[in-house]
């Protein structure tokens, strides 16, 4: 058992999920109270975690996998029951956040929305030694934003923070600060400023633009 691991055990079960609920109060401005806060959708995900995870170190596999697959399907957090997760660890909104299953993360970290611990991929993972792991370590007080993509066995150290849309590959160090590129800003042009009517649709003369999603781009 892993230090963190101890630490969450020595709490206790209904002490750690009383802690969570509080940590929902202290950290998302829009909660009032205790009520507000147990309906808040990735505190149900990761209290059912609480309970998976425990379940899985028992050897309780299909029991602890059910669990997760019925969080994923009630919060769209997506926990693998393997995953170790610190104490005071808040997840905000929640939506489409990935967790996998040799994943380590400390206490007092942030996760926001679309935010994935993943791996490099199995055509990797597959001939990596048995138990070996293939999935970030998050250390205390990191905070991951929104859209923040970690990939593989890399380790983000204490208060690290990865900012939104990020992708690691690579460990960071502690208080570290680490920026996806920022949006280009191109200024209107005069035929844009004089016919505004115009300028939000794209010239003809472009077919590609013409049939292009932001995504594609």
């Amino acid at each position: 058992m892993s230090p963190k691991q101890q630490d969450s055990a020595r709490l206790g079960l209904f002490s750690t999920l009383r802690e969570d609920l509080d940590t929902v109060v202290e950290r998302d401005p829009s909660v009032r109270g205790r009520w507000e806060a147990s309906r808040h959708p990735a505190l149900t995900a990761l209290w059912v975690h609480r309970v998976a995870h425990r379940l899985h170190r028992r050897g309780h596999r299909a029991l602890s996998g059910t669990l997760a697959r019925w969080a994923r399907r009630r919060t769209g957090v997506e926990i693998h029951p393997g995953a170790t997760l610190g104490r005071r660890v808040f997840i905000d909104h929640g939506a489409a956040v990935v967790i996998g299953e040799t994943a380590v993360v400390g206490a007092d970290v942030t996760i926001y929305h679309q935010v994935t611990l993943g791996a490099v991929g199995w055509w990797v993972d597959s001939h990596r030694p048995a138990g070996e792991r293939r999935h970030p370590v998050v250390g205390d007080g990191v905070i991951l934003g929104a859209g923040a993509t970690v990939l593989g066995a890399v380790t983000i150290s204490d208060r690290a923070l990865i900012g939104a849309k990020a992708v690691v590959t690579r460990d960071v160090p502690a208080l570290a600060r680490v920026y996806a590129p920022a949006a280009v800003v191109k200024s209107p042009t005069p035929q844009a400023i004089s016919r505004p009517h115009l300028a939000v649709v794209p010239p003809p003369a472009d077919p590609v633009r013409l049939v292009a999603s932001a995504g594609s781009w």
